[in-house]
């Protein structure tokens, strides 16, 4: 395991490159500066802050000079937060995020295994019906529809329009976030539960007597929850950075509205310190998700 460990960690660190690679390529290409709007600020000006954060270099010095800080631990300096360092604005949205995304999994995980496992045993019944038309419904419409359609039916009703000033402000946001990974968990559920049951162990255990309870949750829903597992690991990054437009909807000083900040007022630092960091999340979430089939599972082999 240590081996296959350390193969995915060098395939991370070379990810990682491509992907500082193509994002700064992609901003200088896109035409404007972060100084350039319509109170700009004076020839002389722009070139003095130019020189300050380094951006008067050649494209290929600046890139090289920032991966250098990156690898020291040094995201550099943000440009439109004068003052604050882009680890700083990272740590601090990051626990807002985390925690929003992390109440939006486990609900989504509470409420998806039990509907996909109802769904399953109640196959071409009536609750199993509904079950696929909601789920069909949940992944088909993105989470800011949801977080618009929230918003509109009861945040402005209820006064809990923005920020996070109550308990009652996380509930708009974390059904918006867990309301499309609820709905894919449920049929990822149902389908490898349908898949078990037709099983010749599932039939001897339903021949030896056993409860229609005792065969669904002990025998049939541990060997269905392997696609969960996997899905669990890109849901769970996702869910923890926060989707960048609910956070932007509800006005939550989270990482991925800062991330929606950065891009809007061309912010070079932040949006490279921003995709770096959730790029590692999420890789780290996939190599963690391996470790945990192998326990969930010990028949698989790593290669």
């Amino acid at each position: 395991m240590i081996k296959y460990i350390l193969k995915r960690l060098l395939a991370a660190f070379i990810t990682l490159f491509l992907i500082s690679a193509i994002t700064f390529a992609l901003m200088k290409l896109v035409p404007g500066g972060p100084f350039l709007s319509e109170k700009a600020p004076s020839a002389s000006v722009t070139a003095a802050l130019e020189a300050k954060y380094g951006l008067d270099k050649p494209p290929l010095e600046q890139y090289i000079t920032y991966m250098k800080g990156v690898l020291k631990g040094d995201f550099g300096p943000s440009i439109k937060k004068r003052g604050r360092t882009v680890s700083d604005i990272i740590w601090a949205g990051f626990p807002v995020s985390a925690k929003i995304g992390g109440i939006a999994i486990c609900l989504a995980v509470v409420v998806g295994i039990p509907l996909g496992s109802i769904a399953a045993f109640r196959r071409g019944k009536w609750q199993d019906s509904i079950i696929l038309v909601a789920s069909t419904f949940g992944i088909s419409i993105p989470s800011f529809i949801t977080a618009s359609l929230l918003l509109v039916s009861f945040g402005i009703t209820y006064k809990l329009t923005f920020g996070l000033s109550s308990a009652a402000h996380y509930i708009m946001p974390v059904i918006s976030l867990a309301f499309l990974p609820t709905a894919y968990i449920a049929r990822l559920i149902r389908g490898s539960m349908l898949d078990v049951m037709g099983q010749d162990y599932m039939r001897t255990a339903r021949a030896k007597g056993l409860s229609a309870t005792v065969v669904l949750f002990k025998h049939a829903l541990r060997n269905s929850i392997l696609p969960v597992i996997t899905y669990l690991g890109p849901a769970l990054a996702y869910t923890l950075t926060g989707s960048f437009v609910v956070e932007r909807i509800f006005t939550i000083p989270g990482l991925g509205n800062e991330f929606v900040s950065s891009i809007i007022n061309r912010d070079y630092p932040m949006i490279m310190g921003t995709t770096l960091f959730l790029s590692t999340l999420i890789i780290m979430m996939n190599v963690l998700v391996d470790i945990i089939y192998k326990i969930v599972d010990p028949r698989i082999k790593f290669e």
